[in-house]
C-alpha cells in the first residue's frame, strides 16, 4: 500500500501510528479532514486479519466522518481510532490509558468517543489521560446512552423522506419494515408507534422480536422475508449492503431510511434506486444524531440543546432531497456535495481571510 499516494489521493492529513509494548496497544489514528474544525470519530477494536486491513478500515472510517459532521452542521472535520486485538480478551486499563496519553499528544486535533469493541468504560479510561474524549460516564458529564437520540433523528429524518415521497410527513398508517431490532431500531419503533405507524419487524435475535411484537403490536417476519413484505418504508437498521442487486427488485417501499451504516453495497445500487424513483436517505445523514449527540458535550452537555440540533437532520434531508431533484443526481451524490460544498466553503473563506491579512500587512 503506498500510503503517501493514497492519503494525497484522497486528501488525508495525517495518519498516526501508536504502540506500547506494555499494554500491547498497537492503534492508527486516521484524520482525513479539519477545516470544519478538531476531527472527531470514534475508537474501533477489531480483530484485524492484517495491518494494512485496519490502516484501511481507519482511512475509509475518517473520511466517512469528516462527510458526516459536515453534512450534521457541526464545526467538526473526521477523523478514526482502530484498534488491532480482540476487544472480548485483549483489554486492558492500561491499553486505554496509554492510548489516551497519545490523544493528547496530538493537543485537540482528533475527539475520541466509542464506536464497535468500545464502550463507556474504555472512554472513561482514556478520559483518565485527556479531556480530548465524549461518551464517557455521566457522571463524568457526558450524554449517556447514545441510542435513543440516534433513533430520535432517524424518526425525523424518515419524516422528511416520507415527505419527498408522498408530500406529507405524517407517518400515520404507514407501514414501515424494521430490519433488526437493536437498541437504536427499538428506540425508532416506539417513536412510529406512537406516530401510528404499523411495523413489520425482523431481526436474528427471536426476543428481541417478540419484544416489539408485544409492545408495539408489531408483525414479525423472518428475516430473509422482510425485502418481499408490502410497505411504504423500508428502515434498515442492522448490517449494511442490504440495497444490493439481489434485494432492490424486491423492495417494494418508495422510501428507504434506516440508521445501519454502508447501506449501499456499491454505488451502482444508489443510481439504480434513483432510477426507480425511491427516495433514499444517506445513512451518514439520517443516522447522525449519535455524532450530534456526543459532540454537544464539548460545550458542556445540554440535551434539549442537543435534541434542537437533532430535529435539523430533517432540514439537512430537505436540502439533499432539493438538490437530488434540482440536478437529477442521487440522493448519494447529493450527500456528498452538500458536504463538500461546506467544506470548500470554509477552505475559500479562509484564504479569503489570509489574502486580507497580508494585504493589510503589506500596506503596513
Amino acid at each position: 500500500m503506498q500510503l503517501f499516494s493514497y492519503m494525497e489521493e484522497y486528501d488525508y492529513e495525517q495518519l498516526v501510528f501508536c504502540q506500547d509494548k506494555n499494554s500491547g496497544l498497537k492503534a492508527i489514528i486516521a484524520i482525513h479532514d479539519t477545516t470544519l474544525g478538531p476531527a472527531l470519530g470514534g475508537t474501533r477494536m477489531w480483530t484485524y486479519k492484517t495491518e494494512e486491513e485496519a490502516i484501511e478500515d481507519a482511512l475509509r472510517l475518517a473520511k466517512g466522518m469528516t462527510y458526516k459532521n459536515a453534512a450534521a452542521g457541526l464545526n467538526l472535520g473526521g477523523g478514526k481510532t482502530v484498534i488491532i486485538g480482540d476487544p472480548k480478551k485483549d483489554k486492558s486499563p492500561e491499553m486505554f490509558r496509554a492510548f489516551g496519553r497519545y490523544i493528547q499528544g496530538l493537543n485537540g486535533r482528533y475527539i475520541t468517543a466509542e464506536d464497535v469493541g468500545t464502550t463507556v468504560h474504555d472512554m472513561d479510561l482514556i478520559h483518565m489521560e485527556t479531556d480530548f474524549v465524549t461518551g464517557i460516564s455521566p457522571e463524568s458529564g457526558s450524554s449517556g446512552n447514545p441510542s435513543p437520540v440516534t433513533a430520535y433523528g432517524v424518526y425525523k429524518g424518515m419524516k422528511a423522506a416520507a415527505k419527498a415521497a408522498y408530500g406529507d410527513d405524517s407517518l400515520e398508517g404507514k407501514t414501515v419494515a424494521v430490519q433488526g431490532i437493536g437498541n437504536v431500531a427499538y428506540a425508532l419503533c416506539e417513536f412510529l408507534h406512537e406516530e401510528g405507524a404499523k411495523l413489520i419487524v425482523t431481526d436474528i435475535n427471536k426476543d428481541a422480536v417478540e419484544k416489539a411484537v408485544t409492545a408495539f403490536d408489531a408483525q414479525a417476519v423472518e428475516p430473509e422475508d422482510i425485502y418481499d413484505v408490502d410497505c411504504d418504508i423500508y428502515a434498515p437498521c442492522a448490517l449494511g449492503a442490504t440495497i444490493n442487486d439481489d434485494t432492490i427488485p424486491r423492495i417494494k417501499a418508495k422510501v428507504i431510511a434506516g440508521s445501519a451504516n454502508n447501506q449501499l453495497k456499491s454505488t451502482k445500487h444508489g443510481d439504480i434506486i434513483h432510477e426507480k424513483g425511491i427516495v433514499y436517505a444517506p445513512d451518514y445523514v439520517i443516522n447522525s444524531g449519535g455524532v450530534i449527540n456526543v459532540a454537544d458535550e464539548l460545550q458542556g452537555y445540554n440535551r434539549d440543546r442537543a435534541m434542537k440540533k437533532v430535529e435539523t437532520i430533517y432540514d439537512s434531508l430537505q436540502k439533499v432531497f432539493e438538490i437530488s431533484n434540482r440536478d437529477n443526481i442521487p440522493t448519494y451524490v447529493a450527500a456528498d456535495r452538500m458536504a463538500e460544498e461546506r467544506i470548500e466553503s470554509e477552505r475559500n473563506s479562509r484564504s479569503q481571510f489570509l489574502l486580507n491579512g497580508h494585504h493589510i500587512l503589506s500596506r503596513r
